[in-house]
């Protein structure tokens, strides 16, 4: 992606040097912000693509462990959330949404809060 006078990929060491990474961030305002963390960032986002499996990102970020490709699978809500709804798409043909355990457990306890608000047990 970047190269240097000769046209040749930039090394790490000469890196900052040559495009003034330093200066360019500063002037920018990101300050603390390091070239590595662009590359986390597009890994994230990678492992956030639908249908990437952990050895797809292994090939993508040139990892060679599951442990290094790992580090980008951050959780999510919205992530726990996608999975839940997929599943229960999946499995709604299935049964009717009125019959499972979960509506009956939570028509079964909506009848329990209204006998205690009324005052029984």
């Amino acid at each position: 992606m970047f190269t240097g006078p000769t046209g040749q990929p930039l090394r790490r060491s000469n890196f900052n040097k040559l495009v003034r990474w330093s200066e360019v961030i500063r002037d920018m305002g990101l300050t603390g912000l390091h070239f590595h963390d662009l590359r986390h960032t597009g890994n994230q986002l990678a492992a956030q693509t639908p249908g990437a499996t952990l050895r797809d990102l292994m090939v993508r970020m040139g990892h060679a462990s599951m442990r290094a490709a790992l580090i980008y699978q951050h959780a999510s809500r919205d992530a726990d959330r996608h999975i839940a709804d997929s599943l229960s798409e999946r499995l709604a043909p299935l049964w009717p949404v009125e019959r499972t355990r979960s509506a009956r457990r939570a028509t079964d306890d909506d009848r329990k809060v209204r006998r205690i608000t009324r005052g029984g047990l």
